[in-house]
């Protein structure tokens, strides 16, 4: 049987107490909301960690070796 089979022959028992102008998440609610942060939280420590490996280079500024173009920073022209 599915749970949501099992739900909706529970809620009929429920009847009595549920009230209609009070919608609420529930524990089912929690449980999404509380696996969503997790996995946030564990893809940010992995970006953290992969972006702490990134090594590069900049390019030096053509402004300030006086504007002049050098070799490496010179365009190929292809």
């Amino acid at each position: 049987m599915y749970a949501t089979q099992a739900l909706t022959q529970l809620v009929p028992l429920a009847a009595d107490e549920l009230d209609k102008n009070k919608v609420t998440p529930g524990v089912l609610g929690f449980i999404v909301f509380a696996a969503l942060a997790v996995g946030v939280w564990l893809l940010m420590k992995s970006m953290n960690r992969h972006m702490g490996k990134v090594d590069f280079e900049e390019a030096p500024d053509p402004a300030a070796s006086g504007g002049k173009a050098t070799e490496k920073t010179a365009p190929t022209g292809r």
